[in-house]
């Protein structure tokens, strides 16, 4: 049995556009010798469907696409395995379900609702689905097989010390007579991630003594980015095919021979993070219809990695950098813009932010009388570099593509409508020391763009004479695990100091500034998930709360 593992990228809601890439690598896996073509859970409909599943057309929509889907594909000698949205026909709970479906001759001759339904980080399916009540096993060309969606596979009891869920629908279908277990998935990306994957479903495979199939989406939604890296193993856990992680890919397995393709893959988890940056965020510039982007390049280091990753993203030719030196900016940072901005062959504009700067300052001096100049004026010069972007934005229909990362997102050490203006924030997953190391692989994909002064430099917001972060921040070596530690792992600020033999003062001031910038995090631009814990959708902490470590 051959069987070909279809990673594709499908748009949310588009489900006319999504059955067609299903039908169009259905007819080149029926043509590369495939029985059996799987795509990814809810790959008619695209995941995460959100609360359009709360809309009574977009299920009817969805299972008449499933249909026509069926129709379109009828001389294909092929069976397809695929995800969809469902109607519940039960009088009570939600009233849609998440359903793997199996189509052959034209035909669905098998549906499969998922038990299992993910309520944790950035999951919410309780939310929209009623759960299956048990799984069955399916005949597909001659095998039963196990056919599961995404978290039906993940409650192994030897693999985990806690157990989410009591049943486990794995062992339910094995126990019953399974020979081999297809899961298809819409598993999103974040470091770790596919070496966590391979984990669980090698304890399956090896409990079972069955090959495996696992099928993951690709792809950038919203904040989420689905890295794909489908995979096929044979009884004894071994990885015999794979598919490319970031990239659309179609793979075969054969199931008698245990043997299969494998393809390029990104080994180095940094190279991986970068990848994952560059197709989130060309799939939100595509998938919203964008073309074009804008960046406040500044000199610095973030705006550097934000326009190398966009170049690869969009193209060069679709990204412009803004310059917009302030009364503070050294001449240096203007000088390093322009540079790198010629190295990567994009566009470079100066618009100086002085003049306006003193016209407001002059304007509001008889209502700042008697305070001394503080952090007013220096988010007033953030402020107006925003105003610029986003006029320009408006006039042009680029873009803006903010530049602060997770460590000043996470503490505060931005300026709301400011510096946060835009419309996708790239690297705000990604801590500062992470950035320097991003930004040495950018350098390696283009040539060395990025100035090595950007990287020696110490880091400033050039907002008052002689600035620099360490002002206000230790130093990010010493920000980055304690932020981690934090947001990432939950631990109290007492367990990090004496695990890192730090002051616990210092560990508790962090801590504060992290709890006390929640208003700000809430309405920053959507960013792209790379760590296992993003500020946005998986990240729910009321911004009014007295709770405090």
């Amino acid at each position: 049995m051959r069987i070909a593992l279809a990673q594709i990228n499908p748009v949310v809601g588009d489900l006319a556009g999504n059955a067609e890439l299903i039908a169009t690598a259905s007819r080149a896996a029926a043509g590369r010798g495939a029985h059996i073509a799987v795509f990814p859970e809810l790959s008619i409909t695209g995941y995460p469907p959100r609360d359009l599943v709360e809309k009574p057309s977009f299920v009817e929509r969805s299972e008449a696409q499933l249909e026509r889907l069926a129709h379109q594909t009828a001389d294909l000698d092929v069976s397809i395995v695929c995800g969809y949205v469902a109607r519940s026909h039960s009088t009570v709970g939600k009233g849609a379900q998440n359903c793997a479906a199996v189509i052959e001759n034209g035909h669905v001759i098998f549906r499969q609702t998922k038990m299992l339904l993910p309520t944790y980080d950035v999951f919410d399916e309780a939310r929209y689905f009623r759960p299956g009540e048990r799984e069955s096993l399916c005949k597909i060309r001659g095998r039963d097989v196990a056919l599961t969606i995404c978290e039906d596979a993940w409650n192994d009891r030897q693999f985990w010390k806690r157990r989410l869920y009591q049943r486990d629908p794995v062992e339910e279908m094995f126990d019953s007579g399974g020979e081999i277990m297809i899961c298809i998935n819409a598993s999103p990306y974040n470091m770790g991630k596919r070496e966590i994957r391979r984990g669980i479903y090698r304890a399956s495979a090896r409990r079972y003594q069955r090959p495996v199939v696992y099928v993951n989406q690709v792809g950038g939604n919203d904040q989420l980015v689905f890295d794909g890296s489908s995979f096929a193993m044979n009884g004894a856990g071994e990885i015999v095919a794979s598919a490319r992680s970031f990239e659309k890919d179609l793979v075969i397995f054969d199931a008698d021979q245990g043997s299969g393709e494998i393809h390029e893959d990104f080994t180095d988890e940094c190279e991986a993070v970068y990848q994952a940056l560059v197709l989130g965020t060309r799939d939100y510039m595509r998938k919203c219809g964008f073309s074009r982007v804008l960046i406040g390049l500044s000199g610095g280091i973030d705006s550097s990695l934000t326009a190398a990753v966009a170049v690869e993203a969009v193209g060069r030719e679709n990204v412009t950098g803004i310059g917009m030196p302030g009364p503070y900016s050294s001449e240096g940072s203007v000088t390093d813009a322009r540079e790198m901005a010629r190295r990567l062959g994009i566009r470079f504009e100066i618009v100086s932010i002085g003049g306006v700067y003193e016209k407001f300052v002059q304007e509001l001096a008889p209502l700042f009388a008697g305070r001394a100049p503080d952090v007013t004026e220096e988010n007033l010069q953030s402020r107006l570099r925003g105003v610029t972007l986003m006029a320009l934005s408006n006039k042009t229909g680029a873009l803006v593509l903010t530049t602060g990362n997770k460590s000043e997102i996470a503490v505060g050490y931005c300026t709301l409508y400011g510096d946060m203006c835009g419309g996708l924030a790239v690297i705000s997953d990604v801590p500062k020391t992470m950035v320097y190391s991003l930004s040495r692989i950018a350098n390696r994909r283009h040539n060395g763009a990025i100035p090595e002064s950007v990287f020696t430099k110490p880091p400033s917001a050039e907002l008052r004479p002689d600035q620099k972060d360490t002002d206000s921040l230790p130093p990010y070596d010493v920000l980055d695990p304690i932020l981690e530690a934090y947001i990432e792992q939950y631990r109290t600020p007492r367990d990090i100091a004496q695990s890192m033999q730090l002051p616990l003062e210092l560990v508790e001031s962090i801590a504060c500034k992290i709890d006390r910038n929640e208003y700000k995090r809430q309405q920053m631009a959507p960013g792209l998930k790379v760590t296992t814990k993003a500020f946005g959708i998986g990240r729910r902490f009321p911004i009014a709360q007295r709770y405090s470590e």
